[in-house]
């Protein structure tokens, strides 16, 4: 009869315990994201039948397109262990930089719907005949790093950063200015042949 007694009191002290447990007031634990850890930075070149040299990270893996028609020069680098690929394409001027130009801003400002701003960084190199423009897509866009890259009269280089995750911008800071960090640096080793 004891041994019931003392059930009966131990199910009731569950059953009742929470509901007068938790009196004050409770915060709850802001959202938390995985740490990332970032190989070192390192690079090497890229030299090969395009008409453009640059350096790029020694984590990253050139894959090619191996459709029908290929286009020569338009290539991915890709960084399978954070899920990114930066889409690379390469097109050679014939009098209608205008156009290409447009279409490429075009492209960034598509982002307009999910972007809360974009920034536009100049580069300039005139000894190597380096001018171009480093896009920054703030918000949950689909792309938060672009770029183009240009001599004005025979070549053109753009670059997008894709994630092969949901936009979440707050999740994907680090790894965004990571690769932002590496992005630079190709801007300004490439030089073209």
């Amino acid at each position: 009869m004891l041994k019931k007694l003392i059930i009966k009191a131990a199910i009731a002290m569950v059953l009742f315990l929470p509901l007068f447990s938790c009196r004050g007031k409770s915060v709850p634990k802001p959202r938390g994201y995985f740490r990332i850890d970032f190989p070192e930075k390192r690079y090497r070149l890229y030299d090969t039948t395009c008409p453009f040299v640059f350096e790029y990270p020694v984590y990253g893996i050139i894959s090619y397109d191996i459709g029908d028609n290929p286009e020569p020069c338009w290539f991915n680098l890709d960084f399978p262990e954070y899920r990114a690929k930066l889409h690379i394409s390469y097109k050679s001027i014939k009098g209608d930089l205008p156009h290409i130009l447009k279409e490429a801003n075009e492209y960034v400002y598509s982002h307009t719907i999910k972007a809360d701003a974009i920034s536009e960084q100049p580069w300039l190199n005139p000894d190597r005949k380096v001018y171009g423009i480093l896009y920054e897509i703030k918000g949950n866009a689909a792309s938060n790093i672009q770029f183009i890259i240009t001599d004005s009269t025979r070549h053109f280089l753009r670059g997008a950063l894709y994630f092969s995750a949901l936009p979440n911008e707050d999740s994907l800071a680090p790894v965004i200015n990571f690769f932002k960090e590496d992005i630079i640096h190709m801007i300004e080793s490439l030089y073209w042949k």
